[in-house]
């Protein structure tokens, strides 16, 4: 941790010693995340001189809480990051509108890259908690989760040594469930409880039960910012993969928004040390029309989302009625110059065939929600002929069959 200064509420502003583990700001209930100490890592790392011959996300080096090139480090990887662009602007919307769209895929292993060992970008921030833990001796993570994240704390748990409580809803994807059931069946240090509703309902769960039985919290933003630090690393990838410049638009599928916040704390730091071209990107948040808390925000005027009664989407990952760091959120967006919109279930699965159809990319249904906001923020004239636009692809479809096999039936 050569490099962190502090903890540092979200909110509040007020900064924390890094001594001891925490959870949210204990002024004002909000979450907190890792402060760095820029200046110092510049004079230590001049240019970009902190950057690791490595294809997984630890390749960032000092810009990370830990250095995995150190031989006392706690990381604990299984190879996570480093994924693709894939080129997209020959899709039918990307070229009518003359868009540069690339989709960053988290949720397949290609040829010459990292790859997500649970086909979700979850293991990014599940990689950074796990070493997280084993820094501070946390020996019990417990995680409210509407699949992917639990999936991944189940596989990253076990691997420091560290046991686990994965608490999801009933309906979650049947391949997420087998995974961890199956982790749960071979090493008693890991328990699957499922709860009626959504990850509220997963959260209210956790906080009764297991919180009180020495299980640390690792819920959405509940955990430090380690979760932050984590999906950081999507945002220093897209600047790396460009050549070192900013896209001018990210559309990211936003349920609980730590994605957000750890881009743009990636691109701000960047910017700060001079390293990469370009103004900083818009951010985009897309959200489902069943479950829409930030979107009815953004539409308000608001500052903070308020909870929603949650509704049926395929894409569970955006099935968040509510969300302690949504005012972050919407701040950051503001911030950024970009936007919140929801899209429906016919749009979404729209763009799903699109996809498959003329590329045969495994997608997950959150990807296609972003796909399928493009029209709508073209026609908008939020994305403009010629700008770079980068579509975040959070999983794979095959964490959602069987579900969403007919999907693939033309």
């Amino acid at each position: 941790m050569n490099y962190l200064r502090c903890w540092r509420g979200l909110a509040s502003g007020g900064a924390y010693a890094l001594d001891a583990p925490m959870n949210l700001d204990p002024v004002d209930g909000r979450p907190v995340q890792l402060e760095l100490d820029l200046d110092r890592l510049q004079h230590d790392h001049p240019g970009r001189s902190w950057l690791r011959e490595q294809r997984s996300m630890w390749r960032y080096g000092p810009l990370l809480p830990f250095d995995s090139a150190g031989d006392e480090s706690p990381v604990v990887t299984l190879g996570e990051g480093w994924t693709p662009l894939l080129g997209a602007s020959d899709l039918p919307g990307a070229k009518r509108a003359g868009l540069n769209l690339y989709v960053k895929d988290e949720g397949f292993h290609w040829p010459g890259y990292g790859g997500n060992p649970t086909l979700s970008f979850k293991d990014r921030g599940m990689s950074m908690v796990a070493s997280m833990a084993r820094h501070y001796g946390l020996r019990r993570l417990a995680v409210p989760t509407q699949g992917n994240a639990g999936d991944s704390l189940c596989r990253y748990a076990q691997a420091a040594g560290a046991e686990v409580a994965v608490i999801m809803p009933e309906d979650t994807p049947e391949p997420i469930v087998g995974s961890v059931a199956a982790a749960a069946a071979r090493n008693p240090g890991v328990i699957l409880d499922f709860v009626t509703g959504t990850i509220r309902e997963a959260g209210a769960r956790m906080k009764e039960f297991y919180l009180p039985r020495g299980y640390f919290n690792c819920a959405t933003f509940q955990e430090p910012g380690w979760r932050i630090e984590g999906k950081k690393t999507l945002g220093l990838e897209i600047a790396e993969q460009l050549a070192w410049r900013f896209p001018d638009a990210i559309v990211y599928p936003t349920g609980g928004g730590t994605g957000i916040l750890g881009m743009w704390k990636a691109f701000t730091e960047l910017q700060q040390l001079g390293v990469v071209e370009g103004d900083l990107p818009r951010m985009y948040c897309i959200q489902a029309e069943a479950t829409a808390p930030l979107a009815e925000a953004w539409r308000r005027g608001a500052e903070d989302s308020e909870s929603v009664s949650p509704g049926a989407t395929l894409a569970t990952g955006l099935n968040v009625p509510g969300g302690v760091g949504h005012f972050a959120v919407l701040r950051t967006v503001r911030e950024s110059g970009g936007s919140v919109l929801a899209v429906s279930e016919a749009e979404i699965e729209a763009a799903f065939r699109e996809v498959w159809q003329r590329k045969h990319w495994w997608i997950c249904p959150e990807g296609a929600a972003c796909l399928a906001a493009l029209d709508s923020l073209v026609e908008g004239g939020q994305l403009r002929r010629d700008e770079t636009v980068i579509v975040v692809n959070t999983g794979s479809f095959e964490k959602y069959l069987p579900n969403l096999r007919g999907w693939l039936v033309a």
